[in-house]
């Protein structure tokens, strides 16, 4: 399936008393996508599994970002991240996501899952998106994709070491401000 989305600029909304669910393989493929992904991706559950989960992922994402959630799951730990995604006609929404791995009965893991929720609109504005704005920045001064994830990484490394607090903590300071 093509992924040359333009973004639209139009910004969707889901009501806060419901959940985005999707699982994925080890490499990410789409094997579960509940009725509100597929709502707000515009795509069909046929369409969206044994997709990449990227098939919604927005240009203004900071690939740096998913370095960090790739690291942590791959890692065998959850964490939580703000994702801007896009839907099939190019609208986006915003997701507070929580992204752990599943395992296996021996112990390894099998894939992965995903809850995200409405996330606090003040957050998004006033916090997140200049956030991704300088980690974009930083990887957009860079011609070799690697060293554009690396210098993005080391950027919101650096900006997480700023605030004296960890990556989790961050986030959760965040939500808890709201």
């Amino acid at each position: 399936m093509s992924h040359s989305i333009t973004p639209s600029g139009r910004e969707v909304f889901f009501p806060a008393s419901e959940l985005i669910v999707s699982k994925t393989d080890l490499k990410g493929r789409l094997t579960y996508a509940n009725r509100l992904f597929c709502t707000l991706a515009g795509y069909s559950e046929a369409q969206l599994l044994g997709q990449p989960h990227s098939i919604v992922r927005h240009p203004d994402m900071p690939r740096s970002v998913f370095k960090l959630l790739w690291d942590a799951i791959e890692g065998r730990r959850e964490i939580f991240a703000y994702v801007k995604n896009m839907a099939k006609n190019g609208d986006h929404y915003w997701v507070f996501a929580h992204v752990t791995p599943s395992f296996a009965a021996d112990g390894a893991i099998a894939g992965y899952h995903s809850n995200r929720r409405t996330p606090d609109r003040d957050i998004v504005r006033n916090a997140i998106v200049p956030l991704y704005a300088e980690l974009l920045a930083a990887e957009r001064r860079h011609a070799n994709g690697k060293d554009a994830v690396a210098a993005g990484h080391k950027a919101l490394v650096d900006f997480v070491a700023s605030q004296k607090v960890s990556y989790d903590e961050l986030m959760f300071s965040l939500k808890s401000a709201a």
